[in-house]
């Protein structure tokens, strides 16, 4: 058995400066956005209560769109349930998989983000 639960949305930027992008959304959603440190690199964070998901902004060269990520304590029991669903795998990321929805979406399977996966985070066979 193995627990998952949504995680982050994901805002990716197809954009040069993605400090100016994270200052424009951190404003559109008033949000402060989070001290940069050295492991930053191409994401900023917006800050958000523990209850709510991760607000993340990512520099990217593909088209700028919304995504979702997923975080699971195993991550290929959580990227077979969803296949079983219909999803499909796309790419295997250095610690990620990126997968399609059946009706086109793309989304990220993660391991954990927020710690651990306890009370509230369904538990699937």
């Amino acid at each position: 058995m193995h627990k998952s639960r949504l995680s982050t949305f994901v805002i990716d930027c197809k954009v040069e400066d993605i400090d100016a992008a994270a200052r424009f959304w951190g404003q559109a959603l008033g949000r402060a956005v989070a001290p940069v440190t050295p492991e930053s690199g191409n994401y900023r964070e917006l800050v958000v209560s523990a209850s709510e998901p991760m607000l993340l902004l990512q520099k990217v060269s593909h088209d700028s769109r919304i995504h979702l990520d997923i975080e699971t304590d195993d991550l290929e029991a959580e990227v077979k349930r969803l296949e079983a669903l219909g999803a499909r795998r796309v790419q295997n990321r250095e610690r990620w998989w990126v997968l399609e929805s059946p009706t086109g979406q793309r989304f990220c399977v993660v391991n954990p983000q927020r710690g651990p996966l306890t009370d509230g985070a369904p538990t699937w066979k």
